[in-house]
């Protein structure tokens, strides 16, 4: 798992939503209850403009319009459907019910956003129909999932799902990676990146250290040179050119990590031996890393930061 909601969705019926149907007590209309509350209502389609061009008998001549009104009529028709499907499910039999609200939702919920919203909305439903003993039955078993897919909230009561520090950042990563994976060369400077930090597990030597960061830092290069206005090629010069600072010192200190990779002796260059005030150990790394990484939503627009963040946006 990746520690977002979605990707678990999949588990969400077995390990929620039937165990809350089997707890004794609960309502036999469970089911249509979270229809009704977690699948959008089918929505009329707009109508096209009135037509404006007839022939002598009264037809309809425009074709722009023709085709307007004969999309109009399919989306009625699709629209009729889906109007006749959703009402069905709101008053199925239970067995019936719970079918359409399983297939439904497969469908319906298609992004983080939407997934947090559905079990925080059908908290409500479940409060309003169950009263306080089924919603902290509820409440129970999406704390115990939470745990069990090492999801990226905190739940707090009554029902608000909260992203957390630690899932923010492995959001950043995760996307991160997504957006060096549709580039060769970026793709191939994250490989490098990747094969370092893993190469630290023989041994965090003082040279696996800088070659750690030595990638890094060149992957956070490549990825800057390619961001909207920006002509330098190196990282200094991209974070005069990037204008996404909200302040001037925020910049400096992107611009002094890149000068201590250039400085300290062996990591991109053989650097200022007298700068060295003692050898890179893994503190280093680590501080180094998690920072650059963070520094990375600045160099490039192929993140989103609202989704880095989470729920709610």
């Amino acid at each position: 798992m990746r520690g977002d909601l979605k990707s678990a969705w999949p588990y969400v019926w077995s390990d929620i939503w039937v165990r809350l149907y089997e707890t004794k007590g609960t309502p036999v209309e469970l089911f249509a209850e979270l229809y009704a509350a977690l699948i959008p209502k089918p929505r009329l389609p707009a109508s096209p403009p009135e037509p404006t061009a007839f022939d002598a008998e009264g037809n309809m001549i425009d074709p722009l319009e023709i085709d307007l009104l004969a999309e109009f009529q399919l989306a009625m028709d699709a629209y009729n459907q889906d109007r006749l499907a959703y009402e069905k499910a709101l008053t199925a039999e239970p067995d019936d019910a719970r079918r359409w609200l399983r297939d439904g939702l497969q469908t319906a919920l298609q992004s983080e956003t939407e997934a947090v919203s559905a079990l925080e909305k059908a908290f409500a439903k479940i409060d309003d129909i169950g009263g306080d003993a089924l919603s902290n039955r509820y409440v129970n078993l999406v704390q115990a999932f939470i745990e069990k897919y090492n999801l990226r909230y905190d739940l707090r009561r009554p029902f608000s799902l909260h992203p957390t520090i630690s899932g923010v950042f492995t959001q950043l990563v995760s996307q991160l990676k997504q957006a060096t994976s549709g580039d060769a060369h970026l793709n191939g400077m994250m490989g490098d990146f990747e094969e370092s930090f893993r190469d630290l597990k023989a041994g965090a030597t003082p040279a696996r250290i800088k070659a750690c960061i030595s990638r890094q830092a060149n992957l956070l290069e490549a990825i800057g040179q390619i961001a909207p206005n920006v002509t330098g090629n190196t990282l200094g010069a991209i974070c005069d050119q990037v204008g996404t600072w909200p302040h001037d010192k925020l910049k400096e200190s992107v611009k002094c990590m890149y000068k201590f990779s250039c400085d300290y002796p062996g990591i991109r260059h053989g650097g200022a031996p007298a700068s060295q005030l003692r050898e890179i150990d893994m503190r280093d790394l680590v501080a180094v890393s998690v920072v650059l990484t963070g520094f990375a939503p600045y160099l490039t627009d192929r993140l989103s930061p609202e989704r880095i963040y989470g729920a709610g946006l």
